[in-house]
């Protein structure tokens, strides 16, 4: 058993003292899947997921697990080989997930909306030869079977999940068929990769430690081209168990509305492992529409919705009707900043519509396992992220330094403790820039974001030291997108913002200065747009682009993007 120590007292132990939040946690020295195989022995009857109304049990989730994890040592799948799972949340997927822990495996966690560029680099990075994919986005896995050297392309359908006449009322009402080549022994459809489980007989349940890595999850890291983040398990198991302290409502058989996706360490950390390891059941949201968000919430009846702030914008624009959300008993946001505007639209309606619960902040990142810092249910102001999680320390450094500040002062936020990543896989050079040993011996996360630590013993945010938008709780890195606009042959330099958008929060707009000889016209701005559909996924494309003679610098010759802020304010 882990046990992390602190020799001082910390700012926020008050808040702990008063909700009664132990300050220490020892912590398993086991894997993932063996936390929610003690679910299942303490809880085998209660409801591990529920997939458009059909529900399965603990006992029945364990069962599937283990079998997907004789199917995957009946297809080769060895201890340390890399999976990708490129999923929406579907039963398949979060099966997956658990059956390649289970083997001894690591998870690598994609995208499915990802560019065919990028999925092509996660691959790679991972050195991963097998890969989980809904049948939606197989063209685009089947394109890389080569260049990636994949030996295995297991293939799901939105269905596969559901009972009997379901999959049958769903083929003939949504589901248009992808045809998969029939020829190619490297693609095995999901239920014919599960049936061959049968063959094999052997060990499928290896023992792991929680310092052994577990998942790879990506990250646009310092620069915002994407790195890959190696997560233990010790790292997951401790997001679960210092989750369920701060949150007194997680009991077994609550119900969390599961809508950020397992890809997102938000959605696998938060709405999928921490329920899981509770007793707790995962209604599985695999694709949200905002105008089906109030049937989704009356056919469930959650007790749990956690999300990001478009979401909760879409919950209080969405028709309800009384006690609608009766059975809401807590609300988490995270993913970006909640203004104190949509807070208190957000607990009007909870209050108008049946629940006693308020909506609370949480602030993280997917180099700390998800979430790191949650407000406590009684405290909020704007910019407030509340109290770090048992055995996670903060402090606020000057810019650049290993300078401690004062409370009140203003810088980059740091974090230590058993929730920080093991690194960046395959890049030693950006793991030295972010996890930092200090002098008092302790390695710290440099998390690029600033904030400071308020008198009252809080930690609010501030701003972001690096360039970020943040559309729909997903991040957007501009330098990224520049780089690959300023690559086609036409164009001179370029700039990405973020501008306003009433539900994704912000979009990228792409201000482009073209080269002498080249005009401006629709013919260059879809070959941009195109080359830019092939190397960053749909939700990162730029909802508007504008060209012009020349940028605005600021005084040592950079672009000025704050200048183009503020013109696309006035505009608003």
């Amino acid at each position: 058993m882990k046990k992390s120590k602190k020799t001082t007292a910390s700012p926020w132990q008050k808040f702990y003292k008063e909700d009664n939040i132990p300050e220490h946690i020892e912590y398993p020295d086991c894997s993932i899947v063996d936390m929610v195989i003690q679910s299942a022995e303490k809880w085998p009857d209660n409801t591990a997921y529920i997939y458009y109304g059909h529900k399965v049990s603990y006992k029945n989730f364990v069962k599937k697990i283990e079998k997907t994890a004789r199917a995957l040592k009946n297809y080769g799948v060895k201890e340390g080989d890399r999976v990708t799972i490129c999923m929406p949340n579907t039963p398949e997927g979060i099966t997956m997930v658990y059956a390649v822990n289970m083997v001894g495996a690591i998870c690598n966690m994609v995208h499915p909306l990802s560019s065919e560029k990028e999925l092509e680099y996660y691959i790679k990075v991972a050195e991963s030869k097998y890969v989980l994919v809904i049948d939606a986005v197989f063209d685009k896995i089947y394109k890389l079977r080569d260049t990636a050297q994949l030996e295995r392309i297991i293939v799901v359908r939105p269905s596969d999940g559901l009972g009997f006449l379901k999959q049958r009322m769903y083929k003939l009402l949504h589901v248009k068929k992808v045809k998969l080549p029939s020829n190619d022994s490297r693609v095995v459809l999901w239920e014919d990769f599960i049936a061959n489980s049968y063959f094999y007989q052997g060990n499928y349940h290896e023992e792991r430690g929680g310092e052994d890595p577990a998942v790879i999850m990506y990250s646009g890291g310092t620069t915002g081209a994407p790195k890959a983040v190696l997560l233990s398990n010790r790292n997951i198991n401790a997001e679960s168990i210092c989750d369920a302290t701060m949150i007194r409502q997680i009991e077994p058989n609550a119900t969390v509305l599961s809508i950020l996706p397992l890809f997102h360490c938000f959605g696998l950390g938060v709405c999928i492992h921490t329920p899981l390891c509770k007793g707790m059941g995962c209604i599985l949201i695999p694709v949200f529409s905002h105008k089906q968000f109030g049937e989704i919430i009356r056919k469930n009846e959650p007790n749990f919705i956690v999300g990001v702030p478009t979401l909760f914008e879409a919950l209080v624009n969405t028709k309800l009707k009384k006690d609608d959300l009766k059975s809401v008993t807590a609300v988490i946001c995270g993913g970006d900043a909640l203004n104190q505007t949509l807070r208190d639209k957000v607990n009007t309606c909870l209050e108008n519509y049946g629940s006693s619960a308020k909506i609370r902040v949480g602030y993280g990142l997917t180099e700390g396992s998800g979430a790191v810092c949650l407000s406590p249910e009684r405290a909020f102001a704007d910019g407030i992220i509340g109290l770090p999680l048992p055995d996670t320390d903060f402090k606020i450094v000057k810019n650049d330094t290993f300078n401690e500040l004062p409370a009140g002062e203003e810088g980059e936020i740091c974090i230590s403790g058993p929730l920080v990543m093991m690194g960046y896989l395959g890049d030693e050079a950006e793991t030295a820039q972010v996890l930092r040993l200090h002098d008092d011996g302790k390695l710290w996360l440099h998390t690029g974001d600033l904030g400071y630590i308020g008198e009252d013993g809080l930690v609010y945010f501030a701003q972001r030291l690096k360039r970020m938008i943040i559309s729909s709780g997903y991040n957007i890195y501009p330098t990224h997108l520049e780089s690959i606009i300023n690559s086609h042959e036409a164009v001179l330099t370029s700039t990405v913002i973020g501008i306003d958008h009433p539900y994704k929060g912000q979009v990228p707009k792409a201000f482009i200065v073209l080269k002498p000889g080249y005009k401006a016209g629709r013919r260059i701005e879809r070959e941009i747009r195109e080359l830019l559909e092939r190397n960053i996924p749909i939700y990162a494309l730029p909802a508007a682009y504008e060209f012009r003679d020349k940028l605005p610098q600021t005084k040592i010759g950079k672009v000025a993007f704050r200048e183009l802020e503020k013109e696309e304010k006035v505009k608003e």
